[in-house]
C-alpha cells in the first residue's frame, strides 16, 4: 500500500496509468448535502503490464466501479487509510485496451473536506442553500476517485444537475445550453479544454447572478455583493492584459471571478476560468485587488506550469508573488512593487520565527512531505521565500530586462507540464549558461535551509518611510505630555501605508493603552472598510493586552472564515493567557461555520483535537 514513488501525498500511479479526461455526471442534493452520479476516467496505459489502476479517495460511497466499453463490472478495494485519504484499487481485464474509460457510480460524503454546505440563513440573501468547494492542496478525492496529484493533467467536462433558483459554475467554459428538466431542476454543462491538475476542479452553486466587468471577465456573486464587487474589481482587465504582456497569451478565454461566501477561507483560488475570491477583498476603494493580480498571475504560474507535488509548492506560489508583484510595478510604479515586499516581509518573520521555528524543517524552500498532509505544511514561506528567490536570482543575471525573457520562455518550455525544483534549476542554468554570475547561485542553501531567505533585496522603501516615521512617533510620545497628533497624519496614506504603519508598530514594543485609545479616537482604524487594517490593528491591541481588542478580535473571527485573519488572531488570543478561555469558546461557537481546512488549523493552533 506503498504512496506514489513521485508524490508522498497521492497513491496514485500516473508512471503506470494516466488520466486523461474526466468526465462528471452529477446531481447536487442540498438536503443530504451531496453531490451523486457518475464519474467517468478516461485513462491510458503507460505501463502495458497494468493490470489495476489506482486512484486517491476520501469518505466516498462507491455503489460499482465499470469499464464503460463492455458494461463490465469491475471489482476494487478501498484501503490504507490515512487522514487525508484512502486507496482505491480498480481490478483491470486481462484484454483492457491501452485507451481505456472507467466508470464509478457514487456519492460524496456530507462530511466532504472539499465541499461546503450553507444553508440560506447561512447566505447574504437568505432565501437559498449554497455550496462550494476547496480541492487544493489535496481535498478534490474526497469529491470525485481521481488521481489527486499535481503530477497529473486532464481536460475535464461536467453535466450538473440543480434545484431551481440555483445557478451552478465551475472551473471551466460554461457550455449556454443549460435546459430545465422534469421535477423542478436545470442541468448546468461545462467544458475544461486545458488540461488540468484535480484541485482545480472547482464547483460553486446558489442564488448568484453576474455583472460583466470586462471583454472577457464577470464576477459573480449574490446580488447584495455584485456592485461592490464589479467596483473593486474594476482593474481585472487590465491586470490581465499587462500579465500578458509578461508572461505570454492567455490561454484560458474566459476570466470570470466568484465572490463566494464570507466561509471561504483564502483569499483567493485561482480555480481556470472562475478565480473564487473572499468577500473580505471587497473595501470599496479596490486597496485589496491586489489579490486578484495574483490569481491573474496563477494563470501561468500554477496553472499552466505546475509543481510536480506539494513538496515544491513554491513554484505554483512563490512564481505567483514575484509575478504579481511585476503586474503591480508596471501599473502603479516600481516603488509600489518594492513596497508590497516590505508589507509582506514581516509576515515571512513572524512564520518563520515565531510559527514554525527557524530550524523546522517546513521553513525550507523545498520539503519533505512524508507523513505529512499538505495543510499542515501551508504557510507564507513558499509565496515570500520564493518570490525573494526569484528577485535575487533576477538581480543575479541583470535585471528585468533579462530575467523577465527568461521566465516568459520557462512558461512557454513547461506550459501544461508538472515540474521539480530540479527541472527549473536546470533550464535555468541552461538558458544562462553564458552568465558567469549564475556559478554564484548557491541552490542547495536556497532549496534545502531552514529559517529566513540567505538573501534580503534592498528594497526602494520610499513609500514606507513616513510610515515608520509615523510608528516611531507614537511609539516614542510619552502619553502624560501634550498630545503631538491631530489625525490628520495619515490622511495622505494609501491603505497599504496605514498597514506598514501597524506592521511597525507590531514589530516594536507594545504601545501603551492611553496611545491605543488615542490612536483609535484619531484614526478610527477599528472602523475601516479594508480587513487589512481591522486585522493589524487588533493584532497592535491584543499585544499590548488592551481589553478593548477582544471584542474587535471576536467579531472578525466569528463573520468571516479567511486564515489569513483566522490563525493568527486566535493565536494572539490564546497566547493572552488571561483571556484564552475567550479564544477556546469562539471557536467552539464558529467551528461549525468554518470550512473543513480551517476548522483543522485552528484546532491545531490552539492544541485541540481536530
Amino acid at each position: 500500500m506503498a504512496l506514489s514513488p513521485g508524490d508522498p501525498s497521492s497513491y496514485s500511479r500516473p508512471e503506470c496509468v494516466k488520466t486523461t479526461h474526466i468526465h462528471l455526471d452529477l446531481d447536487m442534493d442540498f438536503k443530504a448535502n451531496t453531490l451523486s452520479g457518475d464519474c467517468i476516467l478516461t485513462m491510458e496505459k503507460v505501463d502495458q503490464a497494468v493490470e489495476t489502476v489506482l486512484l486517491d479517495c476520501k469518505t466516498l460511497d462507491i455503489m460499482c466501479i465499470k469499464l464503460e466499453s463492455t458494461g463490465e463490472e469491475l471489482s476494487f478495494k478501498v484501503d490504507g487509510e490515512t487522514s487525508y485519504g484512502s486507496r482505491l484499487e480498480v481490478k483491470l481485464p486481462a484484454a483492457t485496451p491501452k485507451i481505456f474509460k472507467l466508470l464509478c457510480k457514487y456519492s460524496t460524503s456530507p462530511s466532504c473536506s472539499a465541499l461546503q454546505w450553507l444553508t440560506p440563513e447561512q447566505t447574504a440573501g437568505g432565501t437559498h442553500p449554497y455550496v462550494f468547494s476547496q480541492c487544493q492542496a489535496i481535498h478534490a478525492r474526497s469529491m470525485l476517485p481521481c488521481q489527486d496529484s499535481p503530477a497529473v493533467k486532464a481536460t475535464y467536462s461536467a453535466s450538473i444537475t440543480a434545484p431551481e433558483g440555483i445557478t451552478v459554475l465551475m472551473s471551466a467554459i460554461r457550455k449556454h445550453d443549460n435546459a430545465a428538466v422534469k421535477d423542478g431542476k436545470r442541468k448546468f454543462c461545462f467544458d475544461q479544454p486545458v488540461p488540468i491538475q484535480s484541485y482545480l476542479i472547482a464547483i460553486a452553486a446558489g442564488n448568484i447572478v453576474s455583472k460583466r466587468i470586462g471583454p472577457r471577465s464577470h464576477v459573480w456573486s449574490e446580488q447584495e455583493f455584485v456592485e461592490k464587487a464589479a467596483f473593486d474589481f474594476s482593474e481585472t482587465e487590465a491586470f490581465i492584459k499587462t500579465a500578458e504582456d509578461l508572461c505570454g497569451p492567455y490561454v484560458w478565454g474566459e476570466y470570470d471571478i466568484l465572490v463566494l461566501p464570507p466561509s471561504f477561507p483564502f483569499g483567493g483560488m485561482e480555480n481556470p476560468c472562475l478565480t473564487f475570491a473572499t468577500p473580505t477583498l471587497l473595501s470599496g476603494d479596490k486597496s485589496n485587488a491586489d489579490v486578484i493580480a495574483h490569481e491573474i498571475a496563477h494563470s501561468w504560474t500554477g496553472n499552466l506550469v505546475t509543481n510536480f507535488n506539494f513538496e515544491h509548492f513554491w513554484l505554483n506560489e512563490g512564481f505567483t508573488v514575484f509575478v504579481e508583484r511585476k503586474i503591480l510595478g508596471r501599473l502603479k510604479g516600481e516603488p509600489y512593487r518594492h513596497f508590497s515586499a516590505i508589507l509582506r516581509w514581516p509576515s515571512l518573520e513572524e512564520t518563520v520565527n515565531k510559527v514554525f521555528g527557524a530550524t523546522n524543517p517546513l521553513t525550507k524552500l523545498v520539503v519533505d512531505l512524508k507523513g505529512i498532509d499538505p495543510d499542515d505544511a501551508f504557510s507564507v514561506i513558499p509565496y515570500e521565500k520564493g518570490s525573494t528567490f526569484l528577485w535575487y536570482l533576477e538581480q543575479l543575471v541583470g535585471g528585468g530586462e533579462t530575467f523577465e525573457p527568461f521566465l516568459r520562455s520557462y512558461y512557454d518550455k513547461f506550459k501544461y507540464k508538472s515540474i521539480t525544483s530540479d527541472m527549473f534549476k536546470s533550464y535555468f542554468l541552461e538558458y544562462f549558461s553564458g552568465v558567469e554570475a549564475v556559478k554564484e547561485v548557491d541552490w542547495e542553501t536556497w532549496f534545502f535551509s531552514t529559517g529566513m531567505p540567505p538573501f534580503k533585496p534592498t528594497f526602494d522603501d520610499s513609500l514606507a518611510r513616513a510610515c515608520r516615521e509615523l510608528a516611531t512617533k507614537w511609539q516614542s510620545w510619552k502619553t502624560e505630555t501634550e498630545c503631538p497628533f491631530n489625525g490628520k497624519e495619515i490622511q495622505a496614506f494609501e491603505a497599504g501605508q496605514i498597514q506598514e504603519l501597524l506592521n511597525n508598530l507590531m514589530e516594536g514594543a507594545p504601545l501603551s493603552l492611553p496611545a491605543l485609545e488615542k490612536m483609535e479616537e484619531l484614526y478610527k482604524l477599528s472602523e475601516s472598510t479594508n480587513v487589512e487594517i481591522v486585522f493589524r490593528w487588533i493584532r497592535v491591541g491584543i499585544a499590548a493586552k488592551w481589553k478593548a481588542s477582544i471584542p474587535l478580535a471576536v467579531d472578525l473571527v466569528s463573520k468571516q472564515g479567511r486564515m489569513k485573519f483566522l490563525r493568527p488572531l486566535y493565536r494572539d488570543l490564546y497566547g493572552w493567557e488571561a483571556e484564552r478561555q475567550v479564544a477556546l469558546d469562539t471557536f467552539q461557537l464558529n467551528k461549525d461555520k468554518m470550512m473543513a481546512v480551517a476548522r483543522d488549523m485552528v484546532a491545531k493552533d490552539l492544541n485541540l483535537s481536530a
